[in-house]
């Protein structure tokens, strides 16, 4: 099990760490007028773990494939939404993946761009709806 600590440092900026990691602690920050935006929020962050996670996939089944990759990065978009409440959602994630192959290397290439997607843990299961347990707990 993955566990994370997460600590309000100021506002609506709060210090996460990854326990049991040598993982640098870092923060995510709301944006104005909430926040100072100084930090990802955490809808970046889900959009960042969704992208990154895609990434990996995808390069781990070309280098599986022994297709060289010049080049790789992604461009992530976070439409946001109202649900039937008024309340702000993410409505979808775009993920756009780019990399440079060489033209030979196609086919190799085409064959990992029909699988990667189901080996992405982080996607797959925002997809399918992650059940979320929450307690609420007064200290004092």
């Amino acid at each position: 099990m993955i566990r994370i600590s997460i600590e309000r440092a100021n506002g609506y900026e709060f210090r996460i760490r990854v326990r049991d990691t040598d993982v640098a602690s870092f923060t995510s920050d709301e944006a104005p007028p909430l926040g100072k935006g100084r930090s990802p929020s955490p809808e970046a962050l889900l959009g960042a773990a969704v992208g990154s996670c895609l990434s990996a996939s995808l390069l781990f089944c070309l280098k599986k494939a022994r297709v060289d990759v010049d080049s790789f990065g992604a461009e992530v978009g976070i439409e946001h939404m109202r649900n039937e409440r008024g309340r702000l959602r993410i409505g979808s994630i775009q993920v756009a993946l780019s990399a440079h192959v060489p033209p030979e290397q196609r086919q190799r290439y085409d064959r990992c761009r029909e699988l990667f997607e189901d080996f992405c843990t982080v996607t797959e299961s925002v997809r399918s709806g992650i059940p979320v347990e929450v307690t609420a707990e007064l200290n004092g």
